[in-house]
């Protein structure tokens, strides 16, 4: 963990360096996950299958590779019914929270006489990468899966490493109405969803987290089928003046750290004791907390407290542009509605980051690694695409023509100009 003073004459320079530090390229797997991808590419599902075999010990085919009907409603049936509840419960406010996101088609006749407009139709048919391996998330399948479905997707085809499939996993995806999925995980699930592989028939667009493999064939991917986003490890930055029980605090960030030795979280705080009180706190809870290993590190290798006037706090936040934000404090708005660059914001003492990740409503797949300069988080609008409506008439034509034939001229495309000028 690293101290910071704002009122240090070298802050700047040492925070960048800081923040620069973590933003390295990890161990290249690029070349990895482009055979991987030619592979698949090629020899379709026999290669899945064998790397299957080889980075998952699992032996499959292409009758096995897909969880039945019966698997799902047997994970349903195993999964304690509080989770079921749970579950349940945070898919209605997902369903609810993304509804209201529907945009209207438009359409209207502006002064030339032309008619203008838009529509919005869903996507065809998605692919959802849900994360095996450090533990189950079903939140992750509602969080994709139930925007895809509220947009009105045909298909939405579900992919999560093989092995023993979680039956949290299969309940979740039952709520959210996912009948379609795969055991394969890893780059050659993402070119299975792209290319097609036996079965498993090609998607139009891939959303949802995995490893950096998964990661690395999402952006060789991108133009031959659509991806959400590529994901980094989890960040956290709370602001938070002493007023807040540190023990809190210590609990949000390290609600984060336990994702992943490369994740990050940062306090920013304007009293030097409080942030000590909320650093023993950490050391406490790493003491007995299950994850504690990869939470100690992250926290360790990456995570930061800054002293500074709470003031400065949306300008420090933008410059990290950060997953997640917590104000702490009363009054939350006056300094969080300052902030430009962040994935989701979470205002007072009492609205843990967690609640997003499962039960608020709004969406848990944000952007990562500064991302949330330019990017949102899924939504709807991930799932749909806008298409423009054009139409003129005699009279209209007669107005926007003459200028058509002037700028393709001009741009030298003959054709162009022929094409209106001959209506003329």
């Amino acid at each position: 963990m690293r101290r910071f003073s704002f009122s240090a004459p070298d802050f700047q320079a040492a925070f960048k360096a800081f923040l620069d530090e973590r933003r390295g390229s990890p161990a290249d797997v690029d070349a990895a996950a482009r055979d991987v991808l030619e592979a698949v590419k090629t020899h379709g599902i026999e290669a899945v299958l064998d790397f299957s075999r080889k980075f998952d010990k699992v032996e499959l085919t292409a009758e096995t590779i897909r969880v039945t009907a019966d698997e799902i409603e047997q994970g349903w049936a195993d999964t304690p019914a509080e989770v079921r509840e749970a579950i349940a419960f945070a898919a209605a406010r997902i369903r609810a929270y993304h509804s209201r996101q529907r945009p209207a088609n438009q359409a209207w006749t502006d002064e030339a006489g032309v008619e203008l407009g838009w529509r919005w139709t869903p996507l065809e048919a998605v692919g959802v990468y849900v994360p095996g391996g450090r533990a189950a998330y079903p939140s992750t399948v509602l969080m994709n899966a139930v925007p895809a479905q509220v947009a009105g997707v045909d298909r939405i085809a579900m992919v999560t490493p093989p092995g023993k499939l979680q039956p949290a996993v299969l309940a979740a995806a039952k709520e959210a109405g996912v009948t379609e999925i795969w055991r394969v995980g890893g780059a050659q699930a993402v070119a299975a969803l792209a290319y097609g592989a036996g079965p498993i028939q090609p998607v139009d667009k891939i959303v949802g987290p995995g490893n950096a493999f998964v990661t690395a064939a999402k952006r060789r991917l991108y133009g031959v089928v659509g991806i959400d986003a590529l994901a980094g490890p989890s960040e956290i930055v709370v602001v938070a003046d002493e007023a807040n029980n540190p023990d809190w605090i210590a609990a949000d960030l390290l609600s984060q750290a336990e994702h992943d030795p490369a994740a990050q979280s940062i306090l920013i705080t304007d009293d030097e004791a409080f942030a000590a009180q909320v650093e023993q706190a950490v050391a406490e809870r790493l003491k007995t907390l299950a994850t504690g290993e990869d939470a100690a590190a992250s926290w360790r290798d990456h995570g930061a407290v800054i002293i500074a006037p709470l003031d400065e706090s949306p300008a420090l936040v933008d410059a990290i542009a950060p997953e997640h934000v917590e104000f702490a404090m009363d009054n939350p708005e006056r300094l969080s509605d300052r902030v430009r660059h962040a994935g989701a914001i979470f205002l007072g003492r009492v609205t843990p980051e967690a609640i997003g990740d499962y039960v608020a409503g709004s969406n848990h797949v944000l952007p990562t690694s500064r991302a949330a300069r330019f990017q949102s988080g899924l939504s709807i609008y991930d799932f749909i695409k806008r298409t423009s409506i054009v139409k003129c008439d005699a009279a209209s034509f007669g107005i926007l023509g003459p200028h058509t034939v002037a700028l393709a001229k001009a741009e030298g495309l003959p054709a162009h100009a022929l094409s209106a000028e001959i209506r003329l």
